[in-house]
């Protein structure tokens, strides 16, 4: 791919104001999503530990190599030389001082583990793909969420020239990474997209767990694809992939300790009864379902199943990394009674008991209808409800009923 130019990220100044305050700042998320280029831009020295030959002086003495190198420091993929955390650890415990050590990961695994030395010493940032939002360098005002919590449909402006269904199809076949997203070649990014699942199925995996089955692996992956933003019982994925219960439950671990599954839980509260606790399960990023299924923008418009999925993982992937960057501690969930008479896309926890709740629609002329859960947990919640949205492909905003507004996709970062 050819060289493109630096995008600014929303976690820029999140991750300048904490390294400004602790010694040692650790950047989760997965691989290429620009975790190295951000931190990159903080360190005066740079080790890839993920490259054997600069490896090899941490492997021997990694408290030596660490101390030799001018401060700050970016250790990139540190979990290829777990020791070096041990190090890390050391140095902070011996020094003083903020800005010190960057750690750059693409694994959750060792960052949860009980006997992980980093605790105490290392706080944790997790940094998700590009944005819509940073792709067209909309990095000021409130996030979506907050916005919709005033409840007041001004705040939202879908812009001079809002993308029609088909451009929001190709935002999702684009995704986050970075070098896919921003690449103008649908070839080449095709050709990016399918490598990087193939090195994710094979060598990244690898890292975490040995013998395992290549293509039932990809199986169920695909499966996974198939089936992203859905409620699904595990036998179903794993009758697809051939597999047993035992195996799919290690495959859906390794896939979310490699931080390429998420699953979204289910919302309760003592005053709704009957509201079931299975979580929706996600992939991380539209054009990983796109590598997998080998989608298109026909082949998404031939199947209006896999167009709603897609429609639905891409708003969740605009929309995750703003909850992750906020001070708030918002939290994000679904919501589905267990007779299926009520469901919600989105229902997203702020401060106290208050919430605000999305739908997410590909038509683009949403009716009041289309607001009928939402106006049942308005009845349900009285004051707690903040405020509602129907997200949809069309081209302007309005109201659908009492704090509950229909709004184009494209407010997400207008």
């Amino acid at each position: 791919m050819s060289t493109r130019p630096y995008v600014p990220r929303l976690a820029e100044a999140h991750l300048e104001q904490l390294f400004a305050g602790l010694p040692a700042l650790s950047i989760v998320g997965l691989r290429a999503t620009g975790k190295t280029t951000i931190a990159r831009r903080l360190s005066r020295s740079v080790v890839q530990l993920d490259n054997p030959v600069e490896a090899s002086a941490f492997e021997a003495d990694a408290d030596a190599a660490l101390a030799a190198l001018p401060e700050p420091v970016l250790l990139d993929e540190w979990q290829a030389v777990p020791g070096v955390l041990g190090a890390v650890k050391r140095a902070v415990d011996q020094g003083s001082g903020a800005g010190r050590f960057l750690l750059t990961g693409s694994v959750r695994a060792k960052f949860t583990g009980a006997t992980w030395p980093g605790t105490g010493r290392v706080v944790n940032m997790h940094m998700y793909g590009l944005t819509v939002r940073e792709i067209v360098g909309q990095l000021t005002g409130e996030p979506f969420l907050s916005r919709l919590a005033h409840a007041d449909i001004d705040a939202f402006a879908a812009g001079a020239d809002p993308p029609d269904l088909l451009g929001y199809i190709d935002l999702a076949l684009r995704g986050g990474f970075p070098d896919a997203a921003l690449d103008p070649s649908p070839d080449t990014r095709g050709a990016w997209l399918s490598g990087y699942l193939d090195q994710l199925l094979t060598r990244d995996l690898e890292t975490l767990q040995e013998n395992r089955d290549p293509h039932r692996l990809r199986l169920y992956f695909e499966a996974l694809a198939l089936n992203t933003a859905g409620i699904i019982q595990s036998k179903t994925l794993y009758d697809a992939a051939g597999i047993d219960h035992k195996t799919a439950s290690a495959y859906e671990r390794l896939l979310t300790n490699l931080l390429v599954l998420e699953t979204l839980p289910a919302w309760s509260t003592n005053r709704i009864s009957r509201m079931t606790r299975t979580g929706k399960r996600y992939l991380v990023d539209t054009s990983l379902v796109a590598a997998a299924l080998d989608l298109d923008e026909r082949a998404v418009l031939r199947n209006g199943d896999v167009l709603e999925r897609m429609i639905d993982t891409f708003v969740l992937a605009q929309i995750r990394p703003e909850v992750a960057l906020t001070s708030s501690r918002s939290r994000l969930y679904h919501l589905r009674t267990r007779d299926a008479r009520h469901e919600i896309d989105l229902i997203a926890g702020l401060s106290g008991e208050d919430v605000v709740a999305v739908e997410i629609k590909s038509s683009s002329a949403p009716k009041r209808s289309d607001a009928r859960h939402l106006e049942w947990l308005r009845e349900q919640l009285g004051e707690r409800f903040l405020a509602g949205a129907v997200l949809h492909t069309g081209p302007r905003p309005f109201r659908l009923a009492e704090r509950i507004f229909a709004l184009p996709i494209c407010t997400l970062w207008g």
